[in-house]
């Protein structure tokens, strides 16, 4: 068991994202994602289903083509896909994958 303080946490740029890695089991994997100012993340596919949870800020998500703006309080869950993101204002964010279990 392991308590994770998201006020206190700052995420590292997309080319160092495995650093970003909080949690990581079998099943699911926790991230902090933390876009400066007219920061993006490039198109990603994800192979899991994926909860955003949009801690301070405000990010627009492209999910499958399909555009989102979340602000601060607000989270989306998505099954796997396609996903991009961008900010103006900077945001941080809590990504959950979850594992799509194989039958």
């Amino acid at each position: 068991m392991e308590i994770l303080d998201f006020t206190k946490l700052n995420g590292f740029p997309y080319g160092e994202r495995h650093k970003n890695v909080l949690y990581n089991s079998d099943d699911f994997k926790i991230s902090i994602i933390d876009l400066p100012e007219n920061g993006s993340l490039p198109e990603c596919n994800m192979e899991s289903h994926v909860v955003f949870v949009v801690m301070h800020g405000q990010v627009d998500i492209n999910i499958n083509g399909e555009k989102f703006s979340l602000i601060e309080k607000q989270s989306i869950a998505s099954e796997p896909g396609l996903f991009s993101m961008k900010t103006l204002q900077g945001e941080k964010l809590m990504g959950i994958q979850i594992q799509k279990h194989k039958k």
